[in-house]
């Protein structure tokens, strides 16, 4: 039988602390981060993931969906919510098969147990990746984060002297 894991994607960056910290630096990067997590997660799991942001508030976005690193990752478009995305979701996924939802939002909670679904908080989801990692340690070993920004690969005097410079002109 085939696992679904739709994860509420802000509902998570704003519960782990690690990407709470990173969202307050980045919004980007807190996403990119929960990516990379949750793609190493679904390959150590075999489950099908599909993580949801919601964008209801962009103007004029007509959302997206796309696969990076093998998960499932949709925007939502103007006006519709990333808990009205996950419940559409929830209620296509054939009923034989076996959905999990993370999200600590206790309506959205409701609505999917309602729906048949599986509700994981965003602390138990947490918890449950960081098990899975470490049963699979032997075999794993996560890569740490890197940023892809420039300005946090350069090296710390080089970075002094461009900023001196920048700030001459």
């Amino acid at each position: 039988m085939k696992e679904y894991l739709i994860v509420d994607g802000y509902n998570i960056i704003g519960a782990w602390p690690e990407l709470q910290d990173l969202k307050e630096t980045n919004l980007e990067h807190a996403r990119a981060r929960l990516i990379e997590i949750l793609a190493v997660h679904a390959a150590l799991t075999k489950r099908q993931v599909i993580l949801v942001f919601d964008a209801y508030q962009v103007k004029k976005n007509n959302g997206s969906q796309e696969m990076i690193q093998g998960i499932e990752v949709i925007y939502t478009k103007e006006n519709v919510t990333a808990d009205m995305a996950i419940e559409r979701l929830t209620a296509q996924i054939p009923k034989h098969q076996k959905v999990f939802v993370a999200t600590s939002d206790r309506l959205q909670q409701e609505t999917i147990w309602g729906k048949g679904a599986f509700r994981i908080s965003a602390m138990e989801l947490k918890r449950e990746v960081e098990m899975t990692e470490k049963e699979h340690k032997p075999h794993y070993t996560p890569k740490p984060y890197v940023s892809n920004r420039l300005e946090d690969r350069i090296d710390p005097e080089i970075r002094k002297k461009l900023e001196k410079l920048s700030k001459n002109t």
